[in-house]
């Protein structure tokens, strides 16, 4: 019984992360085809829910490739750089919002997924250390490997995020 609740812990968390940071994660990533082009208005520095700088947005005109899709203001998540005025940019779009190659927003969506992940992964190995063992004693253990998973998202996140914004920078 204690694996199948591994590996039903772990189905959640792929299903959790197919719903919510996958199809971001994948338009940041450039899967897929374009969904249309955006001309930029304005870009602006962003900020988080508690006023933190949150990278850079712009705002603009998204015109879809699919025909009889009419043009709509949209916003431009954690843009790669701030875009001038009247640029053109080929964009993907997730719920609403188009996106582009950055360290910002591949970052993010990098820690949201491992953040997803990590407390399903110690559940799971949990499940599993009891199944091997048919006993309970070893849920305590996997407390560590939890907050573990927590910083290693948080970490990962930065070290993803660094090193593209600099190639982006060098040779964007």
């Amino acid at each position: 019984m204690n694996l199948t609740g591994a590996v039903v812990s772990l189905a959640v968390a792929a299903w959790l992360i197919w719903l919510f940071p996958a199809p971001h994660l994948a338009a940041v990533l450039g899967v897929g085809p374009v969904d249309g082009v955006m001309t930029i208005t304005s870009c602006y520095g962003a900020t988080d829910v508690e006023g933190y700088p949150d990278g850079t947005d712009c705002s603009g005109t998204y015109t879809p490739r699919a025909t009889g899709g009419s043009p709509r203001r949209i916003t431009l998540d954690k843009a790669a750089e701030s875009h001038d005025p009247g640029s053109v940019l080929e964009v993907r779009t997730v719920r609403g919002r188009a996106h582009e190659l950055s360290g910002d927003a591949l970052g993010t969506w990098v820690t949201v997924t491992v953040l997803i992940l990590g407390p399903f992964l110690a559940l799971a190995l949990s499940f599993r250390a009891c199944a091997r063992d048919n006993t309970w004693s070893h849920n305590a253990d996997y407390v560590a490997v939890l907050i573990a998973a927590e910083i290693a998202a948080l970490v990962l996140g930065f070290l993803v995020d660094f090193p593209v914004s600099i190639a982006m920078a060098l040779f964007g």
